[in-house]
C-alpha cells in the first residue's frame, strides 16, 4: 500500500503538508482535491521522487511500477503507434533481448524470451496500443503519424496514452481531461474503471470524480483527510463534519468567555485565586477549534440583460464550412428567449462550429442567418484566452470596453472572480490558464449579453469556480447555449440537448445520462468526421413534415410554454429559499438555550415562523406540481 508518516513538506517559505498520515491500500481509486497551491501536484513529485519529504516519509512497495502522464510534449520522429508501445517498459526490454539474441543464434535464451513476451501478453501489445490510440480520439492513420506532426493537445493525448500502455502498479494522472473532448472522457472513465491498479487522480471534474473514485483525498489546513467514498459522498461528509465543528466552535468561544469572566472577577480575590488560576491554566490547555471556513472564494451573477428580443436569432438551411470541407449542412434553428441548451456530438463533428456560426465568427456558405437588432452576444471561446494582452492588468482590459467605469466598481467587479487586492492591477502575463479563463468569462459577463455562447468554459477551472458558473447560470434569465465536457454543468444549466452529427444539428431525444449508452449503442464515439457520414449511424425520426417547418413548430411550442417554464422556474426558486430559512430555524431550535426561560419569546417567534414557512413551502410545492403537470400536458 502507499503509506504517509507524519508527512512534512515545504516549498520555499509556503508549508504545505505537516504531520500528515494515511493509507492508500491496493485498488484503490482516490481522487485528490483541494484548492490551488495545496499541494496536489507537489504530492505527485514527492511519489516520483522529483520531491523530498521535510519530514516524515510517503512509502509504497519498492517493486511498484508506476505510471504517469509527461508533461513534455513528444517532439520526435516516432510513429505515434511506437510512441505508445514504449509506455510497456518491461515488453520493450524483452523486445530487445530477442533482437539480441536473433543475432547471437542463442536459441535457448530466445525460447525463454518468448515465454516471458507471452507472459506478458506481449504479442498482443500492438493491438492494446491501437485501442488506446482509438479510445483517445486517434484515427488509424493517425498511428503510422510521427509525433512531431500532432498539435499540442494531441500530444498530450499521445502522453497520455502512453502512460495508461504501461503495466502499472500505481497510476498518477494529473487532469487528464484538460485536452479531452466529452466523448473521450466518457471512454476514459469506463477505461480507468476497469484498471486494476491504484490511481491517484487530480480532476476538477466532478462527475468524472464521482464515477471513478472510491476514496477522496481532501487537501487544506496543511494536512491531508482521506474520505471513503465518491466525490458526492464526501462533499456530503465533509459538510456534516464542518457543521458539527462550527457548532464545537461556537459552543467552545462560550466556554472560553465564560472562564475569561471567571479568571477577570476573582483572580484578585484570595478565597478564589486558586480555581481563577486553575481556569487561567484550563484555558491554556484548551485546543482552539479553527472556525469552519467553508464558503467559494467565487461569487457573482450575470447581469440582468437590458431587453431580450422574442426572437434571438435564427438560421435557415443555413450551410457552413471551412474551404471545400462542409462541416454543417442545412441547418434550421431558432433562439427564443429562455432556451437552455447544451450540444452534445462525437469528436470533430462541429459543435464549436455551430458555436462560430451562432455568434456570426464564421461567415456561412448558404443560407440565411438573422440576428435580431437587440441581441447581444456573449461569447466565450478557448481562442480569446489567446488574445489577452499580457501586458495589461485585469482592470484595463475593463477598462477598454468601458472607459467611463469607476476604478473601485472594477476592482469590486473583479474580486467576484477572485481577482482581489493587487492581482487585480498585475500584468497578466504570468497568470494561469485557469485565471486567464476566469478573466475572459469575467469580460463577457461584464457586457451584459442577453445571449450567452459558451464553448468549453469551464477549461482549466477549478471546483469552486466551476460551481460558482454553475450557479450564476441557473439564474440567468437569457438564451445559452454551452458547448462542455462537464456534465455537471450541462445538468445544472441545461433543460435541452442537440446533437451535432453528421453535418446536422437535431434534437437528442434521450437525457445526457444516456447519452454514453447511447455512443456506444451506435458506435459514434470514435466515427472519423473527415470521412462521407453513414447515415445509419443514427435512428432518425419518420419525417412527415419538412425539416423546417417541424423546427418551425418546435419553435412555436416553446414560445407557447415560456411563460409556464419561467413560472416553474420561479416556484422552484422560491421552495429553495423557503427550505433556507427552514434549516436556519431547525439550527436555532436545536440550540439548548432557547428554551431557557429567558427565551420564551424568541423560543415563540420560531416556532410560530416554523410554522408559517411549513406553509409556505406547501402551498409553493402544490403550485409547482399543478404547473409542471401543465407543462407535461403542453
Amino acid at each position: 500500500m502507499l503509506q504517509a508518516i507524519n508527512l512534512g513538506i515545504r516549498r520555499g517559505t509556503k508549508l504545505l503538508f505537516d504531520n500528515t498520515s494515511f493509507q492508500i491500500h491496493p485498488t484503490h481509486k482516490v481522487g485528490l482535491t483541494g484548492a490551488n497551491g495545496t499541494g496536489k501536484s507537489s504530492f505527485f513529485s514527492l511519489i516520483l521522487d522529483q520531491l523530498h519529504a521535510d519530514t516524515g516519509d510517503c512509502v509504497y512497495p519498492a517493486n511498484w511500477v508506476v505510471a504517469h502522464v509527461a508533461q513534455e510534449l513528444a517532439h520526435n520522429q516516432q510513429t505515434a503507434l511506437d510512441f505508445v508501445l514504449d509506455g510497456d517498459v518491461e515488453l520493450r526490454q524483452i523486445q530487445q533481448a530477442i533482437n539480441r539474441a536473433e543475432n547471437d543464434n542463442d536459441g535457448i535464451l530466445l525460447a525463454t524470451l518468448h515465454t516471458q513476451l507471452d507472459n506478458i501478453n506481449g504479442y498482443s501489445a500492438n493491438s492494446r496500443a491501437s485501442q488506446l490510440l482509438s479510445g483517445l480520439g486517434f484515427s488509424n492513420s493517425d498511428e503510422s503519424r510521427t509525433t512531431d506532426t500532432f498539435s499540442g493537445g494531441w500530444q498530450m493525448r499521445l502522453n497520455l496514452a502512453r502512460a495508461l500502455m504501461c503495466r502499472s502498479d500505481l497510476l498518477l494522472l494529473d487532469e487528464p481531461t484538460n485536452h479531452l473532448d466529452l466523448d473521450t472522457i466518457i471512454w476514459l472513465e469506463t477505461w480507468l474503471s476497469a484498471y486494476r491498479g491504484t490511481l491517484l487522480l487530480i480532476s476538477h471534474d466532478r462527475d468524472f470524480l464521482n464515477n471513478i473514485c472510491t476514496h477522496i483525498a481532501h487537501l487544506e489546513q496543511q494536512s491531508i483527510q482521506l474520505y471513503t467514498g465518491n466525490y458526492s459522498a464526501f462533499e456530503r461528509i465533509r459538510a456534516e463534519r464542518l457543521a458539527n465543528q462550527q457548532s464545537q466552535y461556537i459552543k467552545q468561544q462560550r466556554d472560553i468567555a465564560h472562564i475569561e469572566s471567571y479568571i477577570t472577577r476573582f483572580r484578585a480575590q484570595a478565597t478564589k485565586a486558586r480555581q481563577a488560576q486553575s481556569r487561567l491554566r484550563a484555558l491554556e490547555r484548551m485546543q482552539t477549534i479553527a472556525p469552519a471556513h467553508v464558503d467559494s472564494p467565487f461569487h457573482f451573477s450575470l447581469f440582468e440583460p437590458e431587453k431580450i428580443p422574442n426572437s434571438l436569432l435564427h438560421m435557415e438551411r443555413v450551410e457552413a464550412g471551412y474551404g471545400d470541407n462542409c462541416i454543417l449542412r442545412d441547418i434550421d434553428f431558432q433562439l427564443l428567449p429562455g432556451d437552455r441548451i447544451g450540444l452534445l456530438g462525437p469528436n470533430g463533428a462541429g459543435k464549436s462550429t455551430f458555436i462560430k456560426v451562432l455568434a456570426d465568427q464564421l461567415e456561412i456558405n448558404k443560407g440565411e442567418y438573422h440576428l435580431a437588432k437587440e441581441t447581444r452576444i456573449g461569447y466565450f471561446a478557448q481562442h480569446q484566452l489567446e488574445q489577452l494582452h499580457d501586458e495589461h492588468s485585469p482592470i484595463e482590459h475593463l477598462q477598454q470596453i468601458d472607459r467611463n467605469a469607476r476604478e473601485a466598481d472594477l476592482r469590486n467587479y473583479l474580486g467576484r472572480f477572485g481577482f482581489s487586492n493587487d492581482m487585480a492591477l498585475s500584468k497578466i502575463q504570468n497568470f494561469s490558464g485557469g485565471e486567464k479563463s476566469r478573466l475572459v468569462l469575467a469580460i463577457v459577463i461584464y457586457q451584459k449579453p442577453n445571449l450567452l455562447l459558451l464553448d468549453e468554459p469551464t477549461n482549466h477551472l477549478d471546483l469552486e469556480m466551476r460551481e460558482a458558473l454553475a450557479e450564476a447560470l441557473q439564474d440567468f434569465s437569457g438564451a445559452m447555449v454551452i458547448v462542455s465536457h462537464d456534465r455537471h454543468l450541462l445538468n445544472a444549466t441545461c433543460d435541452r440537448l442537440l446533437l451535432v452529427n453528421q453535418r446536422s444539428v437535431e434534437d437528442f431525444p434521450l437525457s445526457l445520462d444516456e447519452y454514453p449508452g447511447w455512443l456506444t449503442e451506435h458506435n459514434l464515439s470514435r466515427m472519423d468526421n473527415s470521412q462521407e457520414p453513414d447515415n445509419k449511424a443514427i435512428d432518425h425520426p419518420v419525417k412527415d413534415i419538412s425539416n423546417k417547418e417541424r423546427k418551425r413548430l418546435e419553435a412555436e411550442q416553446r414560445k407557447k410554454t415560456l411563460p409556464l417554464r419561467k413560472k416553474i422556474k420561479k416556484l422552484e426558486d422560491d421552495m429553495q429559499k423557503i427550505s433556507d430559512k427552514q434549516s436556519d430555524i431547525n439550527q436555532q431550535l436545536a440550540d439548548n438555550t432557547v428554551y431557557s426561560d429567558d427565551n420564551k419569546q424568541k423560543l415563540k417567534v420560531l416556532l410560530l415562523e416554523k410554522a408559517e414557512l411549513e406553509r409556505l413551502h406547501a402551498s409553493a410545492e402544490t403550485d409547482w406540481m399543478d404547473a409542471s403537470e401543465e407543462l407535461e400536458k403542453l
